[in-house]
């Protein structure tokens, strides 16, 4: 867990300073259009902090380290942010400097969302992986009820048969 909050922490740090450097680039060279360094420090603060201490907390409620698979999506989601990053301030620098950007940059940060995107995906097949674990069978996390997570499976006591398909209700309701 301490290395997801440390995680947290770095991108929170470079997200300050990047706004620091949009701020400071920006009036050193007497700029005042259109450039990505305006957005670079929303996007690590958002798509770095935030989410990691997101992950944190998922961490903390499901134990998502314990899946091999955690350690993938960490790196790969983190050298996919990093390249995503790192063209977005180079391609946002160069605007501010009076530069053309070339295509190999937009391949570059293509390739940076290509890698974010695997790391999501295998984000989300590592909880997927964990919630069985963490909850229970049940899907309130009682561990009562089928395990199948679908509500209309099971059929209720009569309380309350509001979810329960009129085909699926006991006699005499």
């Amino acid at each position: 867990m301490r290395k997801i909050l440390n995680t947290a922490h770095i991108y929170m740090v470079i997200g300050v300073v990047s706004g620091l450097y949009y701020r400071e680039l920006t009036k050193a060279e007497d700029f005042d259009g259109d450039t990505q360094l305006a957005v670079v420090h929303t996007h690590v603060l958002a798509l770095g902090m935030l989410f990691f201490l997101i992950v944190l907390a998922l961490e903390k409620q499901f134990t998502l380290t314990a899946d091999r698979l955690f350690g993938w999506f960490f790196w790969i989601y983190n050298a996919g942010l990093a390249v995503t990053v790192g063209m977005m301030t180079l391609h946002g620098s160069l605007t501010v400097l009076g530069h053309a950007s070339g295509e190999g940059i937009a391949m570059v940060a293509g390739l940076g969302h290509t890698l974010l995107t695997a790391g999501l995906v295998l984000l989300f097949v590592t909880i997927g992986k964990r919630l069985p674990a963490a909850s229970g069978s049940g899907e309130d996390g009682s561990g009562s009820g089928s395990g199948s997570g679908d509500a209309d499976s099971s059929v209720g006591d009569g309380a309350d048969d509001t979810h329960v398909p009129v085909a699926a209700r006991p006699e005499g309701h």
